[in-house]
């Protein structure tokens, strides 16, 4: 049986695990599956985990290398796509046109491409980190971030609006910088 403090745990973290999650997935429901799996890998290794006291990095590790390896299953579902319509030059709800663009563009990415631009973008995380995080080198990571913001922004580029770009783009950067955690994913 789990003891209180993987409890105070549990109701210490759930809202930054929810928060990375729905970053990763782009979905609530997913997300909360995300965070289900991860919590169950924490309370396995809960003995060990509160000897060593960093429960939360090894719930992040965890989060990710299931996102990695349990997303593509996930994925196979069918999906039902929304049209964006066109930009307006003077529309109030431009950076929600942006957002949702931004969104679209790293749901088409690789899972791996996702994960990594996610924990660099969103999360700041170092070549080292993330290369723990995803179980790769940190080499690995540079070249998958690269190939992730060249699809991204071969996706993005689609249709001859570079203006649409760059708002999505400088939106993805505003999401780092603290604007908001959930939005770009």
């Amino acid at each position: 049986m789990i003891d209180d403090s993987f409890e105070e745990f549990v109701h210490g973290s759930i809202a930054s695990l929810v928060r990375q999650a729905y970053a990763l997935t782009g979905d609530r429901y997913a997300a909360e599956d995300l965070v289900q799996e991860t919590l169950v890998r924490v309370a396995g290794a809960w003995r060990r985990l509160r000897e060593d006291g960093n429960p939360a990095g090894y719930a992040t590790t965890a989060m990710y290398r299931t996102y990695i390896s349990w997303w593509r299953a996930r994925r196979r579902r069918p999906t039902v796509e929304l049209t964006i319509d066109p930009q307006s030059t003077t529309d109030d709800y431009a950076t929600v046109d942006s957002r949702l663009l931004l969104r679209e563009a790293l749901g088409t990415l690789p899972r791996l491409q996702h994960a990594v631009l996610v924990a660099t973008y969103l999360h700041d995380f170092s070549d080292d980190q993330i290369a723990v995080l995803i179980n790769r080198a940190p080499s690995t990571v540079r070249s998958i971030r690269h190939r992730g913001l060249k699809s991204l922004s071969a996706t993005l580029g689609n249709g001859g609006e570079p203006e649409r770009r760059d708002a999505a783009l400088a939106d993805g950067r505003r999401v780092n910088d603290g604007e908001s955690g959930v939005a770009a994913s």
